[in-house]
């Protein structure tokens, strides 16, 4: 059963038309004793509302740690050159809001348009729709988190812009139904986080700055 602390406005507002939508079809089907379709537009309706949860996090107290931005599976890590980059494959069944992995102020919000490739794809972070925000430390460290859509998620949002301040963990947007999201750190930072490991975004130390 889902806590009413697992929702907020802003993320139900996102899939206002589709829960609207399979809310009709349920109506209907149950006033024309259409049982059947009843059942499965029941399904998909409790599925798509499960989907835009929101769940609040426990943020690490240590100011070292950098967390994951999103929850999922990491498929990859690789060196950059200038840094390290991880991603994070996030299926239908992972919450799909994005936080951001450092406390700091967003210096850069850039979309591009791409293809939809597969999330697991390894060059749909390179050719794929995506929106990239820069968060700079007090420090002058910077880190970027990549919002990767895949061959189902056809929207992504942002409820940040250039300028504003946000904590670890603060909430940066989300990407509907199944995506990737990268996480690039620069040099001099220790890995903690591993192929193959799942995920909680804003709680799970992927990494920390020495």
């Amino acid at each position: 059963m889902c806590r009413s602390d697992m929702f907020t406005g802003r993320t139900l507002a996102e899939g206002l038309w589709p829960i609207a939508g399979l809310t009709a079809v349920v109506a209907a089907a149950l006033y024309c004793r259409w049982w059947p379709v009843a059942a499965g537009a029941g399904v998909l309706l409790v599925f798509t509302v499960f989907f835009f949860r929101d769940p609040d996090r426990v943020i690490p107290s240590d100011p070292q740690a950098i967390v994951a931005p999103a929850d999922g599976r990491i498929v990859e890590i690789k060196s950059t050159g200038a840094g390290t980059m991880v991603a994070i494959f996030l299926s239908v069944f992972n919450v799909h809001v994005q936080r951001a992995p450092v406390a700091g102020t967003i210096r850069s919000v850039q979309y591009q348009p791409g293809k939809f490739f597969d999330a697991r794809n390894p060059q749909a972070g390179a050719v794929n729709e995506r929106r990239c925000v820069t968060i700079e430390s007090d420090d002058g460290a910077r880190a970027e988190v990549r919002q990767i859509a895949g061959t189902i998620a056809r929207r992504i949002v942002g409820w940040v812009g250039e300028g504003a301040r946000v904590a670890k963990g603060d909430r940066l947007g989300m990407i509907r139904f199944g995506s990737r999201v990268e996480l690039y750190l620069p040099a001099g930072v220790e890995m903690v986080a591993h192929v193959g490991q799942a995920v909680t975004g804003g709680e799970t130390i992927v990494a920390r700055r020495k």
